[in-house]
């Protein structure tokens, strides 16, 4: 099922994308943004301007026409970076801060966490954990992982 929009949206000479409105008005640089970026990434996309106004709303991203589907889905991972972590191989320390060496979706890393309230439990074994530069880690399903990486994890939950 496509949806009706009330909006075009391309991008120009320089990579913004510009929406157009029901009413013709040109907005240039504007952002897609997720509502429930974790739990329903397909469902609820505003679509906002430099100032962070909503333009538009997108109910559902598969119910869009292509190339405007394609065009959303990539600005949205162009603007949106989780890498999801997969492994943990150690920690430097059970006290914070410490460093974590572990695997994502892209490739072996490590990172800082300053404290245990870095880690956030999302419901249903989803976890987010924030590094001291601010980079958010997913874990999807602490119960899938290893058992040496829940047992790294548990020490700081």
């Amino acid at each position: 099922m496509t949806m009706t929009t009330v909006f075009d949206l391309r991008r120009d000479p320089f990579g913004r994308l510009v929406l157009t409105d029901a009413q013709g008005a040109e907005h240039i640089g504007v952002l897609p943004v997720r509502a429930f970026p974790i739990h329903a990434a397909d469902e609820g996309i505003g679509i906002v301007d430099g100032d962070g106004h909503e333009l538009a709303w997108v109910p559902r991203l598969s119910a869009l026409p292509e190339p405007m589907r394609t065009l959303l889905a990539e600005a949205l991972e162009q603007h949106e970076f989780m890498p999801e972590l997969r492994r943990v191989h150690g920690v430097s320390s059970f006290a914070t801060p410490s460093t974590w060496d572990v695997d994502t979706d892209r490739g072996r890393t490590q990172f800082v966490l300053k404290g245990e309230e870095d880690i956030r439990r999302l419901g249903h074994g989803l976890l987010i954990v924030n590094d001291a530069h601010g980079v958010q880690y997913l874990i999807r399903n602490l119960h899938g992982m290893d058992g040496a990486s829940r047992k790294l994890l548990d020490r700081f939950l």
